[in-house]
């Protein structure tokens, strides 16, 4: 199946739309563009992988696209609203409220529980503490740690962290999940496991775009963005295709 042309022929919403974004470090003889007018739309419902060689601008496209950093120059439309150039207390609010992070390292605080880590994006969205545990403990029952909601970090399974990571990522409801080489640090039956979690996380809607080197993963996901030297050289590679790109 052709992602772009099932894409477009129901005209879904677009979650993430990049317009001749650059990203530029330093000056004069120092300059690295580290992304060069890049042009990349991602609709709703989308489950995209983003990979090239180490130096593609990958990174640093997640980075742009997750709010983290802002381009140099271009527009990025997420979902909808301009955040190109967004003062860092709204960028702040736009990651809480409509940007799930998965990175490989869990980031968990390993003094609270599952269920209070789970619990942390709420308190900063502003959520009624009312709704707060409940709304956990169905974003733990939803990646299968219902028995460990009460767990602390370091009595938890590589797997299981990535799983209390995931569960705190989609509790705020975003509109885009956002997966930095989710998995990095697991083992394959652990891979495959998380893998099945955003296959089926994606099946209910949500949008997954996710970084990673693995073959095997990217081609999990339904679509894959080849970058090379800071360009999007390929938009829409299929799972099928990704063998025919030279790798690095």
């Amino acid at each position: 199946m052709e992602p772009a042309a099932s894409c477009s022929s129901v005209h879904k919403p677009v979650i993430i739309r990049l317009e001749e974004i650059s990203k530029v470090y330093g000056s004069a003889n120092t300059q690295v563009r580290a992304l060069d007018n890049v042009n990349l739309i991602v609709e709703q419902g989308e489950y995209c992988s983003i990979m090239g060689p180490s130096g593609s601008g990958k990174s640093t496209a997640m980075n742009v696209i997750g709010c983290l950093d802002r381009p140099t120059s271009g527009c990025y439309y997420l979902d909808g609203l301009d955040v190109a150039q967004l003062g860092d207390a709204d960028l702040a609010g736009i990651r809480n409220l409509k940007i799930g992070f998965i990175f490989q390292q869990f980031h968990l605080l390993p003094q609270l529980t599952a269920l209070d880590n789970v619990i942390l994006p709420m308190v900063y969205a502003g959520i009624s503490p009312s709704i707060r545990r409940e709304r956990a403990k169905e974003a733990l029952e939803r990646v299968g740690l219902a028995n460990r909601m009460n767990n602390k970090p370091n009595q938890l399974s590589g797997g299981q962290q990535q799983r209390v990571a995931i569960a705190r990522a989609i509790v705020n409801k975003p509109v885009l999940l956002l997966a930095d080489e989710p998995t990095g640090a697991l083992d394959s039956q652990t891979t495959a496991e998380v893998m099945d979690i955003f296959a089926e996380l994606n099946s209910t809607g949500i949008t997954v775009v996710m970084v990673t080197h693995e073959r095997d993963v990217a081609r999990l996901s339904q679509r894959i963005v080849w970058f090379l030297d800071g360009k999007v050289v390929h938009s829409h590679l299929t799972p099928e295709e990704i063998t025919e790109v030279a790798f690095s």
